[in-house]
């Protein structure tokens, strides 16, 4: 892509304490208050744009005293003071006012809690923002760029074309981290001037034009990363080399982590395509629009293990793809719901799978770079630990403690609002001719690390017939498929 391209202001991003409305100044009489003590500035990148729960470990850690009780010590403390004390940062409501003029839409993203911001909207005008995200809405808060991508997610806008507005270090960083430009307006604490960062002593005076000149900059690389188990290679519904030609395109997959590909499905697919494949064993595959620089893993895996590839997404630029499948049997959602093990016996019977993952992590490290980012994809076979209440399902824990996150949670934190199946579109009833329904899950999954994740989501072509129906099926498989989008970040 062209670096320095003019990019539309799709949005406004606003930090609410000390950005919008002067509330550091509150909270940290709150923190005073609490602390018993006033504050230095070396107290202040344990205080300043952290969430409560933050500030509240560390007074712990110098007092002694129950963090859980100085959190709600804080809270009160903190909310006495906002109710009475709300105070519009010099130049902020005319910024939002301007913006509202001329149709860009704006965001409140903060570390507080929900019960904080909402009164500092009631005082603003909650109808001057779209969108409000709070620490209560994130597994991450600042400096993660999890609040930033997920107002992002929310307007429906690309970060690179939004300005997020800071005053804080800490959310200049998740700002950044999540591609934003960024105006940073210092509080109690200087930040220095950076490339895509604008540093002004006031929001006095800045206008949407101003704000629309920061988002001339170089649109970043996005990387769309697809996950599939092909079935069979696709053997049981007709025509499926061209169905999964079709589907392929319809989800604008950037790289494809493949299972079950009968062998010949990579190659075909990419000849297709006019991509990049890479072969292991009889079972696995990638396939990608971007070079192939590297290939890793054994080349003669069996059906089950894991294979990857470095591609280079752009100059300068590199992301590593494992695709992996293991073992399905024993399949802990049936002996749950057939069997009625318990948690424990549950765990117990996944050591086939947990040996598995570990060679692959271990296959991943001994390749890695630490400047690269991976994605680790695949048909796991089993359920996540994030999905179920009371089973700490080992194998995608192990993955989690190797610093590989969740795709699909990322962006669906609840999965009871979210469960993302993706076994089985084709089975809703057990095939064993019993009648007893099949359990659904989500046993498919993006796991990466080193990339932001902008969406993800399962992706199914139309409503295939159940099995044994299938022949006719538009969709050539017995799994969903995962595809996330990421942002590939500059080197």
């Amino acid at each position: 892509m062209t670096p320095h391209t003019q990019l539309p202001l799709q949005a406004v991003l606003f930090d609410m304490d000390g950005t919008l409305v002067d509330t550091e100044r509150l909270w940290c009489e709150a923190v005073e208050q609490v602390a018993g003590r006033t504050l230095t500035d070396a107290d202040q990148p344990e205080v300043l744009g952290r969430p409560v729960e933050h500030t509240a470990d560390w007074l712990a850690r110098t007092t002694g005293a129950s963090a859980a009780d100085l959190a709600v010590e804080l809270h009160r403390e903190f909310a006495a003071r906002v109710r009475t004390g709300i105070v519009p940062r010099p130049g902020a409501l005319a910024l939002l006012d301007a913006l509202a003029r001329d149709g860009v839409p704006t965001a409140l993203v903060t570390a507080s809690p929900r019960a904080v911001a909402d009164t500092v909207l009631e005082a603003l005008g909650a109808s001057r923002f779209a969108v409000s995200v709070t620490a209560d809405d994130t597994g991450r808060t600042k400096p993660a760029p999890d609040p930033y991508l997920a107002a992002c997610r929310a307007l429906g806008v690309e970060p690179a074309a939004c300005v997020a507005v800071e005053d804080t270090q800490t959310g200049v960083s998740s700002a950044e981290a999540a591609g934003c430009a960024v105006l940073a307006v210092p509080s109690l604490a200087p930040i220095d001037a950076a490339p895509g960062r604008t540093v002004r002593d006031s929001l006095v005076g800045v206008t949407p034009a101003a704000l629309r000149a920061m988002v001339t900059r170089e649109r970043p690389y996005e990387l769309r990363v697809l996950t599939w188990n092909l079935w069979l290679g696709g053997s049981e519904v007709d025509d499926h080399r061209t169905k999964q030609l079709k589907a392929i395109a319809e989800t604008g997959a950037d790289v494809v982590g493949l299972q079950e590909t009968g062998g010949t499905a990579a190659e075909e697919l990419a000849e297709a395509l006019g991509w990049y494949h890479h072969r292991a064993g009889e079972n696995l595959g990638v396939i990608s629009r971007h070079p192939i620089t590297a290939r890793f893993g054994d080349p003669d895996v069996g059906f089950y293990g894991a294979g990857g590839v470095r591609i280079a997404v752009g100059e300068g630029r590199e992301v590593d793809v494992w695709t992996c499948h293991l073992d399905y049997t024993p399949y802990g959602p049936y002996e749950f719901a057939f069997d009625g093990l318990p948690a424990a016996d549950l765990i117990a019977h996944e050591g086939v799978r947990l040996a598995q993952m570990r060679d692959a992590l271990g296959r991943i490290a001994e390749v890695g770079d630490d400047a690269v980012p991976v994605v680790l994809v695949g048909d796991f076979n089993c359920p996540s630990h994030l999905d179920w209440a009371g089973v700490e399902w080992p194998v995608t824990k192990a993955a989690a403690d190797a610093g590989l996150r969740d795709s699909y949670r990322e962006v669906h934190p609840d999965p009871v609002a979210s469960p993302g199946y993706t076994w089985s579109p084709i089975h809703p009833v057990h095939e064993d001719g019993s009648g007893r329904d099949e359990p659904q899950d989500r046993i498919d999954y993006v796991l990466y690390r080193g990339l932001s994740v902008l969406d993800s989501r399962t992706f199914v072509v139309g409503t295939p017939s159940p099995w044994p129906d299938v022949a006719g099926n538009c969709w050539p498989s017995d799994h969903a498929a995962v595809l996330t989008v990421f942002v590939v970040p500059r080197s």
